[in-house]
């Protein structure tokens, strides 16, 4: 059988056996993989505010050192596995480059790494069908731009899926006992790390146990041998085990606290896929249309997830990664019965799979900047990279405000001021609300003597501080103003950001 079907292809196991004996197009795939997973990783973009404020800063403050801490991890939602999993790459990161920069590049780099499972999954996805398909479906997962684009952040989805695609290899296909208990451990593990896979990995797990009910034992004995380790973890940070999953129910689902960042139709993950792939999308449709023969546990692995995710209110496009992801390795494999169809032709034996895969190459490079929105997430959070760079080398700033700035559009404290102290003033403040804002930043300002500010609120800033330089954050620019002189902290000390994001519910 495939990874995820019910019986053997017809001289599937001959097939395996070439591409097993033929190896080598598999590393020079995970080259490529590679190379353009580090180039994305190198590229300074935070596309979602949870990457750094979720898991990099609490690693950070894992380690000792001051950062920011938000209500999630103020009101416990958050568990400590992936944070303590990114704490020594963020230890050495800094340790290789002080100041901010290897702490936040390091993790990047090895999650990047990290995706590079899926490419190696993807082959022998593929060569339990043939040496082709195994081509086709890791070119496919090391060139395609979705995949490229979240592989190096650090978030759930991404990390959790890198353990899914190859579970997913191990306890199918007549596994062993080992087999199951290794996959059933990085089910687990993805569970902790994106809980909301969970009915995904019932349906995958569930699926390949259908015929042998037994199996299910080693695959949960697996299973909880991780979910040990994660409450281990929890309990070395001070915590209750997995009490972040209950409070995080509670809160986003029960309380519905997540849809104050938005929320979406039951469609509208459909519609994102029509306004990233527009009229594109019909070839990957009649990829899958082709290929979900091979794969049909993961063709409703993806399902699932997708529909998951559309009965929840609040939507973001990274929640279904694991859909991508699945979809486009069925793609893949629907592609490469196309390069046999074709080699059964005069004159196409030789062109068949160049030409599939450089179709897959150019349709990558053509969507990865064809909408507005896809050109905006390669390019979101570049601009506060570069102010934050020229704060964190300022040896002359020893306070930094944020004036009417959102601190989620930042890369963290330790990027953004270093050892300077850092104020949050904000009109949502209950404490700043009744004092005018001028009144507010004269008497204030002698705490800091660096403000970052839209161009717009110049007006309210203190008639000592020049504007700096520009750059876009967000959906508009904001500019570093600077004035002359010391600080003297007491003079805003209410205002330290995590005091205000208390009083802020932020």
């Amino acid at each position: 059988m495939t990874s995820t079907s019910v019986e053997a292809a017809p001289g599937s196991a001959g097939a395996v056996g070439r591409a097993a004996g033929h190896s080598h197009p598999l590393f020079a795939l995970l080259l490529l993989a590679l190379g353009l997973r580090v180039a994305a990783a190198v590229w300074p973009n935070v596309i979602y505010p949870d990457e750094i404020f979720q898991y990099l800063e609490p690693a950070w403050r894992m380690l000792g050192h001051d950062g920011i801490l938000t209500w999630e991890w103020r009101d416990g939602i958050r568990g400590w596995f992936l944070p303590t999993l990114m704490a020594g790459p963020v230890a050495l990161g800094d340790a290789m480059a002080p100041g901010g920069v290897g702490a936040f590049l390091v993790p990047r780099l090895i999650a990047a790494c990290a995706s590079l499972s899926i490419v190696a999954s993807a082959w022998v996805l593929g060569a339990r069908i043939s040496r082709t398909h195994a081509i086709v479906a890791a070119f496919a997962a090391a060139v395609w731009f979705e995949l490229i684009m979240l592989a190096p952040h650090t978030l759930g989805e991404p990390l959790a899926t890198a353990l899914i695609v190859p579970a997913a290899l191990l306890i199918t296909d007549r596994p062993s006992q080992r087999r199951l208990a290794i996959g059933g451990a990085l089910l687990a593990f993805a569970f902790v790390c994106r809980f909301q896979y969970a009915p995904a990995i019932a349906v995958l797990a569930l699926g390949a146990c259908w015929a042998r009910w037994r199996n299910l034992i080693p695959l949960v004995a697996g299973g909880l041998v991780a979910l040990l380790l994660a409450a281990t973890i929890d309990l070395a940070h001070g915590s209750v085990p997995f009490a972040w999953l209950i409070a995080n129910i509670r809160e986003n689902l029960v309380r519905d606290r997540a849809i104050e960042f938005g929320v979406s139709p039951p469609a509208a993950y459909l519609i994102d896929f029509l306004t990233v792939w527009s009229v594109a999308i019909v070839l990957p449709l009649a990829a899958i249309w082709r290929g979900w023969r091979h794969a049909p546990l993961l063709l409703a692995v993806a399902l699932v997830n997708l529909v998951f995710h559309s009965l929840i209110a609040h939507k973001e496009y990274r929640f279904v990664f694991l859909s991508l992801v699945l979809l486009t390795i069925i793609a893949a494999l629907g592609s490469a019965d196309w390069v046999q169809s074709l080699r059964s032709k005069d004159g196409w034996r030789r062109r068949a799979l160049p030409i599939v895969l450089g179709g897959w190459a150019l349709l990558s490079v053509a969507l990865a900047f064809a909408s507005e929105g896809m050109r905006e997430y390669w390019t979101r959070g570049v601009g506060a990279a570069r102010l934050a760079a020229e704060l964190r080398g300022d040896p002359q700033m020893c306070g930094l405000a944020l004036y009417d700035v959102r601190f989620q559009q930042l890369p963290g404290r330790e990027r953004l001021a270093g050892p300077a102290p850092l104020y949050a003033l904000q009109p949502a403040d209950p404490l700043a609300e009744v004092i005018l804002p001028p009144l507010l930043l004269q008497a204030t300002k002698p705490a800091f003597n660096r403000i970052l500010a839209r161009p717009e609120a110049e007006r309210d800033l203190p008639a000592d501080f020049s504007r700096q330089s520009c750059a876009h954050v967000g959906f508009s620019e904001a500019c570093i103003y600077a004035r002359s002189g010391t600080c003297d902290a007491s003079a805003a000390a209410p205002f330290a950001i995590n005091d205000a994001l208390v009083r802020m519910g932020q």
